[in-house]
């Protein structure tokens, strides 16, 4: 009987096929607009997480502000993050000493309000099973390095040893600085493949060749010890030419602060042993553990971010958004179901003579109920099924215009069918229950 009723519900359809295109158009847009948009949704969401994560969820980022503001407080237009440590025994666990505030401009941060090295090792201390490394970088300033006629322009970090493991960087030939370069405070430079391809004549071995760095006022000499593979954002690629690209020339921490009047760092990235769980509690452990470091400076203090708190508000976000408009979209749904609904009882009242008969030559009511339950459900279902196609395909092209993955779900797509028939099912069991009750003598004797 089930075959039968399929057979019977196609044939019904073919004979009135615009009316068919036209009953399933609402749960075409339905389903259509739902795929779409949870395609969408899932490449952003995994082109998003794939860009945070390329700069780390195991980072976390120290960085001093001004107490008294929600915000950073930004001075000269970099933001002031920090803290200091004193010398081991004072108040406080682990040893450590609480940061006085000195005196002086309250706008700006002292050197003693920043987070020296003492700091640093006694962090690494308090937390050894915690902390893989602690990355410090400190901006020197564009500059060009230059062979003759051949330049190439470079953007200057102090950096040390640490700061590896807190960023992507492929290193091609030598090697990356060492605590060595740093207390020996040598003249050692990192630089991009794209430098090298710029300033050296073609199969020259860049390792221990010297660059001359020309910034505004000074010729600085750097001894090359490792060259990195150099990846150009898209912005870069956008706004300058191939040539004239700033790359990254990275030198020790130590040699760059040389000669400046503060030597503790504003900020530091921490990096986290385990996984994300892990790193989210350890980023509200070290919060705490800033906050007794600074209880007594009444003026600054150290805020603590991890990337992998962040990239979670961001996920939940994006999930919400997503999830928010699909539901909006799927209330064409409800409007293709009240549709499918209107053709059935039309189909009802068009069929009265058709069901009199099969109830005269022995059909019982729920064989009548089944036939207008499976041609509402097979409406709907082909509806979906082209809704999924157009959907999918939709979400493709849009995904591939973004330039971000193409994440078809399956469960959505097989969820998208079933809801379609259900819907279909739920719509069309009102007008076959009708059909059902209609009286066999008064069916037969309708016009």
């Amino acid at each position: 009987m089930i075959w039968e009723n399929v057979l019977l519900a196609i044939a019904s359809l073919r004979a009135n096929k615009m009316r068919a295109l036209l009953t399933m158009l609402g749960i075409i847009i339905g389903i259509t607009s739902v795929i779409a948009i949870v395609t969408i949704g899932n490449a952003m969401t995994a082109s998003v997480n794939n860009n945070l994560s390329s700069f780390g969820t195991n980072n976390i980022t120290v960085f001093i502000r001004e107490k008294s503001q929600n915000n950073f407080n930004i001075a000269g237009g970099i933001p002031f993050l920090g803290g200091v440590a004193r010398p081991a025994g004072g108040a406080g666990g682990g040893g450590r000493q609480p940061v006085v505030r000195g005196s002086g401009n309250t706008s700006r941060p002292e050197d003693s309000d920043l987070i020296s090295d003492e700091m640093i090792n006694q962090l690494k201390a308090e937390f050894p099973n915690n902390v893989a490394g602690v990355a410090l970088t400190n901006s020197v300033g564009s500059a060009t390095v230059k062979d003759g006629e051949k330049y190439a322009n470079i953007s200057a970090s102090g950096t040390n040893p640490d700061y590896l493991l807190s960023n992507n960087m492929n290193i091609l030939e030598g090697r990356y600085l060492n605590q060595s370069d740093m207390d020996n405070y040598r003249n050692v430079a990192v630089v991009s493949d794209k430098l090298v391809n710029s300033i050296f004549p073609s199969g020259t071995d860049p390792i221990s060749q010297q660059i001359k760095v020309y910034k505004t006022n000074t010729i600085e000499i750097y001894t090359i010890v490792g060259v990195y593979k150099y990846e150009a954002s898209s912005a870069q690629v956008s706004t300058v030419s191939e040539e004239d690209a700033t790359t990254n020339l990275y030198i020790p921490i130590t040699t760059s602060k040389l000669g400046a009047t503060q030597k503790n760092y504003s900020q530091i990235t921490v990096v986290a042993k385990g996984d994300s769980s892990s790193v989210v509690s350890f980023t509200t452990q070290m919060q705490a553990y800033f906050d007794d470091v600074y209880r007594t400076n009444t003026v600054w203090g150290a805020r603590v971010n991890s990337l992998e708190t962040q990239l979670n508000s961001i996920m939940d976000v994006l999930n919400s958004i997503k999830l928010a408009i699909a539901f909006i979209a799927g209330i064409s749904l409800l409007v293709g179901g009240i549709g499918v609904m209107n053709i059935m009882l039309v189909s009802v009242t068009e069929r009265t003579r058709e069901i009199g008969t099969r109830k005269a030559l022995g059909a019982k009511n729920f064989h009548i109920q089944f036939q207008f339950i499976t041609e509402a459900a097979i409406i709907s279902g082909i509806g979906g099924i082209i809704g999924i196609i157009l959907g999918t395909t939709v979400g493709a092209i849009v995904s591939v215009v973004l330039k971000a993955p193409v994440t078809v779900s399956i469960l959505v797509t097989l969820g998208s069918v079933l809801f379609s028939m259900g819907i279909g099912v739920f719509f069309g069991y009102y007008p076959a229950n009708k059909a059902a009750k209609l009286d066999p003598i008064e069916a037969l004797r309708y016009e």
